[in-house]
């Protein structure tokens, strides 16, 4: 009953804080549901016109029952708002069990002291038997919805959904869903009509006991339900209960209607501003006190730039002059943090909760975790601080900082990778950055393999691999976040004379030289350093031997042409072969990740960012144009 409980709390603090109506949560006894037609008649009952709703003003909150909300087959009528085929009398095709239940339903509500002017009114026109030639005669149907692409699409003239506005003098606030008179009245009547009560074990106290709680918690078209039992005639009891619908609800915790409600509601609130989808995964984040959190899916760049309550601190940070960017990164990431430490206090409770469905109608939660906000902030950065590496998302988006769990997803099996793949992925992913676990060694394989095999990545028109470009700094940011005790630096490590790094900056030279001759003789092609990359990991020692042979010819040239650097060139590769300890370079063993370490640092220093000319076209550096 833990989150439950955590939802209802969140309700109850966050109802009177949203300003803006699209962002309030739901009452009592409503949901939001899209209306495709809207009806306006005067306060007599009296017809006045009729219109079909786009899709951005479709959204309506109508008042529901229990059963209503939770309809599936069967006549179990809204109270107001509802199908042509509850409330249009002359109908064609009506059915009169639904038409009757509707009607008695609507009754019953104005003949009760917590009736309203409106309702009157439409019951009026309900009753004259004309909505659904006063409907035909404004030409409403045939009615289509367009959907987020423009998509139109036929709604069967029994499902068109109706909407009620009655005008009268002096009261702007015609429509049903927005009047808070009406709203409230509802809710007083809804109260009374289920007087069963029990002991709700969420408050604590006695309660009107929930009979069947809300679904369309994900979206407005979701099915599946937290909480149902609804089959009384199968095996649903057997071998749990000792009796069926009379007892069972005495041997289960029950829930209180209300407590319920806002708890859902507030559940489908937070979905809707806050959560991180992958097919039906929904994992949303949040604060029991409606504080500002960061969201643990984001890549360090959103988090800094992407939260209107840190993006002030975060623009106007400037990297400070340290000789390892990892240091400027980590006093950006504690300055952002510290933008939502000074909301939300270290005490107050943040809530992480991952909800999935097998079938549409069951929906079970696979994630949960109670956090104090100090907690789940340090665990935050420390994913951050951890997993950083310089990230090359394309030709605008470069930054410092770790990657987003969706794009470790594609990273480990392709941009096309199955919607069942990247869900389970970053399901793995949520225990490493929510409890601090160690990332998993399969994932960081797939990834460093796969960024390995260089020549499988697409070039675009100018020849760039920004694909290959952007996985290369996810697996460098999982190689490192895996090895912490090694202390790997975002900066080349001139000192470090490990077997694979030293390999990654001789791979990173011969590129450089190859590359660097090319550029000389006017030529566009591969290198064969890029070209070996795949079988260097492999076999590390006779794979160079084949890649020193094929730089003779470039070599050569620059000897003739850039002279001063073939020397350079020469020198750094006879320091790096020095550095090799024993029989190391010898060996053919494969090589681990940590090459891609030694291999991005070694180019990125290769390749210094260049700084911004007044007159680029004054320029006579002749470097390639090489993307790091």
């Amino acid at each position: 009953m833990s989150w439950i409980q955590k939802l209802y709390e969140t309700y109850e603090q966050c109802s009177d804080t949203m300003n803006v109506p699209a962002e309030k949560l739901w009452p009592l006894s409503h949901l939001v549901k899209k209306a495709h037609v809207e009806v306006s008649i005067d306060d007599k009952g009296n017809f006045r016109r009729a219109r079909a709703l786009g899709r951005t003003e479709a959204p309506t909150l109508i008042q529901v029952t229990e059963s209503s909300a939770g309809r599936t087959s069967g006549a179990a009528p809204h109270p107001l708002c509802e199908e042509i085929s509850y409330c249009a009398s002359d109908y064609p095709e009506i059915n009169k069990d639904k038409f009757e239940g509707y009607e008695q339903q609507l009754a019953q509500w104005c003949e009760s002291e917590n009736t309203h002017p409106k309702i009157t009114a439409i019951l009026t026109y309900v009753r004259s038997k004309r909505l659904w030639a006063d409907l035909c005669g404004e030409k409403i149907f045939p009615v289509s919805v367009e959907d987020a692409k423009g998509k139109k699409t036929k709604v069967s003239d029994p499902k068109v959904f109706v909407r009620w506005r009655v005008e009268s003098a002096g009261n702007p606030v015609s429509g049903t869903w927005e009047d808070d008179g009406l709203i409230a009245a509802w809710i007083a009547f809804d109260r009374l009509q289920n007087s069963k009560t029990g002991f709700c074990m969420a408050t604590g106290k006695p309660a009107r006991i929930c009979q069947s709680h809300p679904r369309f918690i994900r979206s407005s078209d979701d099915g599946a339900k937290l909480i149902s039992a609804n089959d009384f005639s199968g095996y649903t009891f057997r071998g749990r209960f000792t009796d069926k619908k009379d007892d069972y609800e005495k041997q289960t915790c029950s829930v209180g209607y209300e407590v319920s409600q806002k708890a859902h509601n507030a559940l489908r609130w937070l979905i809707g501003r806050q959560s991180f989808r992958s097919s039906d995964l929904v994992v949303v984040t949040w604060s029991v006190a409606g504080k500002p959190v960061p969201d643990p899916f984001k890549d360090s760049l959103s988090l800094f730039l992407g939260s209107d309550e840190v993006s002030q601190v975060a623009t106007e940070i400037e990297q400070p002059d340290v000789g390892d960017v990892g240091q400027a990164f980590a006093i950006r990431l504690r300055k952002a943090i510290a933008g939502y430490s000074t909301k939300l206090a270290p005490t107050e409770d943040v809530i992480v909760l991952g909800l999935d469905s097998a079938t549409p109608g069951r929906m079970a939660i696979t994630f949960y975790r109670e956090l104090k906000g100090s907690d789940f902030l340090g665990r935050v950065q420390s994913w951050h601080e951890q997993n950083a590496w310089h990230q090359n998302f394309g030709k605008e988006t470069k930054f410092v900082g770790a990657p987003a769990p969706r794009d470790i997803a594609e990273a480990a099996y392709g941009r096309r990778l199955d919607d069942n793949l990247r869900k389970a992925t970053v399901e793995r992913l949520l225990p490493c950055i929510i409890d601090g676990q160690a990332l998993p060694r399969d994932l960081v394989e797939s990834i460093v393999r796969r960024t390995c095999n260089r020549v499988a990545f697409e070039k675009d028109k100018s020849g760039r691999q920004w694909e290959w470009e952007k996985y290369l700094g996810i697996a460098c940011a999982l190689f490192r976040g895996s090895y912490q005790e090694r202390k790997y630096q975002m900066t080349l490590e001139t000192e470090r004379t490990s077997r694979d790094y030293l390999y990654g900056r001789l791979l990173s030279i011969a590129e450089h030289i190859e590359g660097r001759a090319l550029f000389v003789g006017g030529e566009r092609r591969d290198t064969n350093a890029a070209k070996l990359m795949q079988r260097f990991a492999d076999r590390p020692n006779s794979t160079w031997r084949t890649i020193e042979l094929a730089l003779t010819p470039s070599k050569s040239r620059l000897r003739a042409n850039r002279p001063a650097f073939m020397h350079g060139m020469e020198t750094l590769l006879d320091e790096v072969i020095s550095k090799f300890e024993g029989d190391a370079f010898l060996s053919d063993r494969k090589l681990s990740g940590e090459f891609l370490l030694g291999y991005h640092c070694q180019r990125q220093a290769l390749n210094p960012p260049k700084p911004d000319k007044p007159d680029e076209s004054a320029s006579d550096d002749d470097t390639p144009d090489t993307d790091i």
